[in-house]
């Protein structure tokens, strides 16, 4: 058997910071959190773009994805740019978010402490700007899965829906870790983001099994090339990574502020095991 996609490192580098990036626009949009996080989140997956385009010309060079990820690179620094020259206007929400605290505070004790983030005369960061790089990443992924592709529909397919999964369960976990930087940061964020979690997982789940997909090689008609071990290996990752998800948003629910950091490590394990229900299962099928 021709496997459908062949697994290739540049590629899944590009996945996961075109993921990374526009689940960083879907957490930037609401205006909560510190400019601080999105230099974060830009910087990290700027490099993974910039170490897609390096590993992919070294491995499997292929122009269309390469130019992508070099896009992605300049589009996310762009944007790392533009927050930075525009960071004394800070975040409308998050000042409004403290000023609202500090009050309650002095309403209660009587102790008026004014804690004021600073404010300036120019125009905040626009989250429109964090669309550019992945929407550029999303264009080099749909030429990357019609390359080595066979059907090419369902190959970009499982590239695209991987590239969600991952990204959002990856910035749900970081996101998590913002909260010991940010006290007092609603948790509506972080419970999105694994909201967009649950809701990918049974599309990714989905496109997996499609034929010729992992039905295959859980009932041998592909060798996984471990006696079935590896293919028996990718169900258990699959079946918990929903688990985690699903605890993940019980802990949420929680009032105590340690609740958090619990689901934060409950993501930390979802992650590899999510890596593990997508990349296991396009190994075995390439």
């Amino acid at each position: 058997d021709e496997g459908l996609m062949d697994l290739d490192a540049g590629t899944v580098l590009l996945q996961w910071a075109t993921g990374g990036l526009f689940f960083l626009w879907i957490t930037t949009r609401h205006r909560l959190l510190g400019i601080g996080y999105g230099w974060l989140l830009r910087g990290t997956y700027a490099l993974m773009a910039v170490g897609a385009v390096w590993v992919g010309q070294r491995t499997d060079p292929y122009l269309p994805r390469d130019a992508a990820a070099v896009g992605v690179a300049l589009a996310a620094s762009f944007a790392f740019l533009v927050s930075y020259l525009r960071r004394k206007a800070g975040v409308a929400r998050q000042r409004e978010l403290v000023e609202a605290r500090t009050a309650r505070v002095a309403e209660m004790t009587g102790i008026d402490r004014t804690e004021r983030l600073a404010e300036g005369d120019g125009p905040e960061f626009p989250p429109a700007l964090d669309l550019i790089a992945p929407i550029i990443g999303f264009v080099g992924l749909v030429f990357a899965g019609a390359h080595v592709g066979d059907p090419a529909l369902l190959s970009v397919a499982r590239t695209i829906t991987g590239a969600l999964f991952l990204g959002a369960v990856t910035d749900a976990m970081l996101l998590g870790h913002w909260y010991l930087v940010q006290p007092g940061l609603p948790r509506d964020p972080i419970r999105e983001l694994v909201k967009w979690t649950a809701a990918i997982w049974p599309v990714e789940l989905l496109v997996l099994l499609w034929p010729v997909g992992m039905v295959s090689a859980l009932n041998g008609t592909i060798d996984d090339g471990w006696d079935g071990l590896l293919s028996w290996f990718w169900l258990a990752c699959t079946v918990t990574t929903i688990g985690l998800i699903g605890v993940t948003w019980a802990a949420l629910k929680e009032k105590e502020y340690s609740a958090v950091m619990a689901a934060t490590g409950l993501l930390y394990l979802a992650i590899l095991t999510a890596f593990g229900m997508d990349l296991v299962a396009r190994a075995i099928l390439a």
